[in-house]
């Protein structure tokens, strides 16, 4: 099952995703749609004609999540382009709500950086509260996957030590198109990224080092999860910043990300004005 959350003239509506079209489930985002214990029924079995509507009435899949995790260095390909050794433990960093955007929105440079970089991600959504479980609770405690694109400011990334302030900046951050549920992601599925349709990065995500319920885990140890939280796992090679010599996003470009079995995100890229 695909779902997706709409703008809609009365505000979000979370949508069942169909061949033709979209099956609107009523007011509210897929993030509060997670906090119904029986989500999955009601989404499956909720009938109506599908509607279509234009890409750019997507909003990002879950707009306000509690939390968003990141994982740094997290697949095997990334780690050694960027010359680190495998880590121990999950590499963890946060995003704040306000960073998402839209599937299809515009994604606005920021004036303040001239190392906008691009970094495709798979994202996994939590369905239920959890706290310090064990793999098999964790597993269990996925509702689906969406797919991200982190993009970031590395000459803020690097200024010091910790990477927050390179990586949550407003209006920077692609979620979506859909969340599909488990049976619906094959363990190696393609995740790739593009630039002008360039490849940039390309993949399966059989290559990160740790797994969905290996962080869902790991994560619910430091602090509860909720439904509709976040956990974005890291990206493959291919970052622009790893290139000789590094490349960037410039404005006219248009960043395209996808997962297999999820979907596409296709980001028109501007710069954007001191405001």
């Amino acid at each position: 099952m695909k779902l997706a959350t709409l703008r809609m003239d009365d505000g979000l509506h979370a949508a069942r995703v169909e061949e033709i079209g979209y099956v609107d489930l009523g007011p509210g985002d897929v993030g509060s749609l997670l906090t119904q214990p029986d989500w999955r029924s009601r989404a499956a079995n909720f009938e109506g004609a599908p509607i279509s509507l234009e890409p750019a009435r997507l909003a990002p899949v879950i707009p306000r999540p509690s939390k968003i995790v990141c994982v740094g260095l997290n697949y095997r390909t990334h780690i050694a382009e960027m010359g680190r050794d495998l880590p121990e433990h999950p590499t963890l960093f946060a995003k704040y709500p306000e960073a998402l955007i839209g599937p299809f929105d515009t994604l606005e440079l920021p004036p303040e950086s001239n190392a906008v970089d691009w970094e495709a991600e798979l994202v996994v959504v939590v369905g239920q509260r959890v706290r310090r479980a064990d793999r098999d609770a964790a597993q269990a405690a996925i509702a689906g996957y969406t797919v991200m694109n982190d993009v970031s400011m590395r000459d803020w990334q690097f200024r010091t030590k910790e990477w927050l302030q390179g990586k949550t900046w407003e209006a920077s951050t692609p979620l979506g198109p859909y969340l599909v549920t488990p049976d619906e992601l094959m363990a190696d599925a393609v995740i790739s990224c593009e630039v002008d349709g360039d490849v940039r990065q390309k993949s399966t995500i059989a290559d990160l080092l740790f797994g969905a319920a290996d962080l869902v885990s790991y994560v619910s140890t430091v602090i509860t999860l909720n439904p509709g939280d976040l956990i974005a796992t890291g990206t493959t090679g291919g970052v622009g910043h790893a290139g000789k010599p590094p490349c960037y996003l410039q404005h006219g470009q248009t960043l395209a990300t996808a997962v297999e079995g999820i979907g596409t995100m296709v980001n028109p890229v501007r710069r954007g004005e001191p405001t």
